[in-house]
This record gives C-alpha cells, sequence and structure tokens, in this order.
C-alpha cells in the first residue's frame, strides 16, 4: 500500500484581514503530493493549499475568501514552483530485478548445459 505525504513547496504570510476574527496575521501554505511504494517513489503534479488565522487558528476556505485575499492567493500560487512529476525506483525495486536477472540466467545456464 503506497503511503501519500504532502510536502510543503511555498508558505507565505499575508496581511489581511481574517473573515473571523479580522486581525491581519494569515499563513498561507501550498503543498505537493508525493507517494511512497515499496517499488517506486512518485513525485505528482497534484497541487493543493491551505489558508490558516494563525491569531483564530482557523481554517479559511475558499467560500469566505475577500477579493483581497484572492488577489493575493492569484499571485502566490504564480510564485509557488512544483517540482517536477517523477518516479524513482527503491533500493528493493533494484534488488528484486537482480535476483530476478541472476534467476534467469540460471535457468538459461542449466537449459544450455542439459542440451550439450
Amino acid at each position: 500500500m503506497a503511503k501519500e505525504k504532502l510536502v510543503v513547496i511555498k508558505e507565505a504570510t499575508m496581511n489581511n484581514n481574517c473573515p473571523e476574527c479580522f486581525n491581519q496575521d494569515l499563513k498561507l501554505t501550498f503543498f505537493q503530493k508525493h507517494t511512497y511504494g515499496s517499488l517506486f517513489h512518485k513525485t505528482t503534479g497534484e497541487l493543493s493549499h491551505k489558508l490558516v488565522c494563525n491569531t483564530c487558528h482557523t481554517t479559511i476556505y475558499p467560500v469566505s475568501w475577500t477579493e483581497d485575499i484572492e488577489r493575493m492567493f492569484s499571485y502566490y500560487q504564480k510564485t509557488a514552483v512544483p517540482a517536477d512529476k517523477s518516479s524513482r525506483p527503491t533500493f528493493l525495486f533494484y534488488i528484486l530485478m537482480l535476483v530476478s536477472t541472476a534467476v534467469v540466467a540460471g535457468v538459461v545456464y542449466l537449459v544450455m548445459a542439459r542440451t550439450y
């Protein structure tokens, strides 16, 4: 079973007013999804975000955003550059490939030895 992890790619503090408590202490965080399996580690192109007020500790959802928050969000979204999508094999993958190659070579050797 692959594990999923959200890796922070950009954090920004915003001086906009919180829609809940009206203080000017917001934190915007962008995440990129990574999956870790037993044979491969994959970096996906999926991005997500979270906007939290540091004063009242509430998550501010896009429904309650003001125009100023949306404007700042679109700016920071352009500056958040995710890592490229990739897939890397793990050490277990290399071990399995080495063992399977050795087994195939051994079987071919035994078949060739019997024919002569």
